[in-house]
């Protein structure tokens, strides 16, 4: 079945990772220039890091996950497609701090001017993540990639990551 319960990447959940990849991008590109104060703001006081040094960083993964979901995406391999939705899965929970903490230490940013404005912002970020599993098929294909990460499956892993027989 397509874009349900399966893996598979029907037509929906392929625009919705398309999207996902795309709003992951243009953030990453804010990372690295127009928004980059903005992104400074939310680093924890408490990470003994330089800021922009965390920013740029961010910015680069956010680059590079929101590319790989365009790209990756349009594999057949589903397994591949599903590991790449975990890893995107795990960075929304790394970033999570930063928002914390703007809101803890009412930092304003990104037009979020008031606590009720960051708090709700916190809530969206549980929606990132589960965005993130549901248009890759990661958490349909759950079982598949915990076997092939654990060699079970009688799979390889071939050139550039691709899942061979």
């Amino acid at each position: 079945m397509k874009g349900g319960a399966g893996g598979g990447a029907g037509p929906v959940r392929t625009v919705v990772r398309l999207l996902l990849g795309a709003a992951l991008t243009v953030a990453g590109v804010g990372h690295l220039s127009f928004a980059r104060r903005s992104f400074q703001a939310q680093v924890p006081p408490w990470l003994p890091l330089d800021l922009d040094l965390v920013v740029v960083t961010s910015g680069v993964v956010e680059v590079v996950l929101g590319v790989a979901l365009v790209l990756l995406g349009r594999r057949r391999d589903v397994v591949a497609r599903a590991v790449l939705g975990w890893v995107v899965a795990a960075f929304f929970v790394a970033v999570l701090p930063g928002n914390v903490s703007q809101l803890l230490t009412r930092t304003d940013a990104f037009g979020l001017d008031t606590d009720l404005a960051r708090a709700v912002r916190l809530l969206f970020q549980p929606l990132l993540v589960v965005w993130a599993l549901w248009s890759t098929g990661a958490w349909a294909e759950r079982r598949r990639v915990l076997q092939v990460l654990q060699g079970r499956s009688g799979r390889r892993f071939g050139r550039a990551g691709v899942v061979r027989r």
